[in-house]
């Protein structure tokens, strides 16, 4: 199972939308995908798939259901774990609660390829606890300098991390590949000035009514509108991910057991 991380630092960059949308590009493939709303602070992906799940992880926290249970079936051939609004406290109870926490996603393992965090905004400790998880954070920005800026305090504390995750930039709201990569290359300059670390560019979105108006609907734009310039830049992402399974990775166990073996 290889786990990634959608963050970004800003908000209103699309991640929720674009952590939708990649799990359907991944499940177009014939891969196994499971969807974690990780938003804590304001969970929405069931709001914005337009479906009303029977448990979310609100009920894994107050110990009524394991977060295998809470599983549902979702569009195109996902599979979601539907957040809760306001359970911070899982944040602040300290790292032998998250361990135990993060421990019931073992369960899932083997029957899934990709595991995928939407992250709140941010880089609080919130965010910080599933990104510290992942193989790979899929840093979401936008040419709007001020995102550049949150997308780089993410980067810069990922890479403090003990064993860091891998960093992926991806841009959205494009006009062209030609802004996307500027934008990239503006972030991967100060990354390699400040922190000495290299970043990846995992590829663009680009700016797109067709799919605004589906999200504005509450519907997938990989699904209502296949054929839109997002949806297809999408599918060229989702390649870009595949890529990445040359890497090597941790065991799900092992990622759990460096970060929180102190707890």
């Amino acid at each position: 199972m290889r786990v990634l991380a959608v963050t970004g630092g800003k908000g209103g960059v699309g991640k929720t939308t674009l952590s939708i949308a990649l799990a359907m590009a991944l499940a177009e493939k014939g891969k196994r995908v499971v969807l974690f709303d990780a938003d804590l602070a304001l969970a929405n992906i069931d709001v914005m798939l337009g479906l009303k799940p029977e448990f979310t992880l609100q009920h894994v926290l107050s110990g009524e259901k394991t977060v295998r249970e809470t599983i549902h079936e979702g569009p195109g051939g996902i599979r979601m774990i539907s957040g809760a609004a306001a359970v911070g406290s899982l944040m602040s109870a300290g790292p032998k609660r998250l361990a135990k926490f993060f421990t019931q996603l073992f369960a899932i393992e083997s029957e899934t390829d990709y595991l995928i965090f939407d992250t709140g905004s941010g880089i609080d400790r919130r965010v910080m606890a599933f990104l510290k998880v992942a193989d790979e954070a899929l840093v979401v920005s936008t040419p709007d300098p001020a995102s550049v800026t949150d997308a780089y305090a993410t980067v810069k504390m990922l890479s403090r991390q003990k064993k860091g995750v891998r960093a992926h930039v991806l841009a959205n709201v494009v006009d062209n590949e030609i802004e996307a990569q500027r934008s990239y290359k503006t972030l991967a300059a100060i990354t390699m000035q400040f922190l000495k670390a290299d970043l990846n560019y995992l590829g663009f979105i680009r700016r797109d009514d067709e799919a605004s108006r589906c999200v504005r609907q509450r519907r997938p734009f990989m699904l209502a509108a296949p054929d839109c310039l997002a949806a297809q830049d999408m599918r060229e992402v989702a390649k870009a991910v595949l890529e990445l399974e040359g890497l090597p990775v941790r065991s799900f166990t092992e990622r759990i057991e460096d970060q929180y073996s102190a707890a």
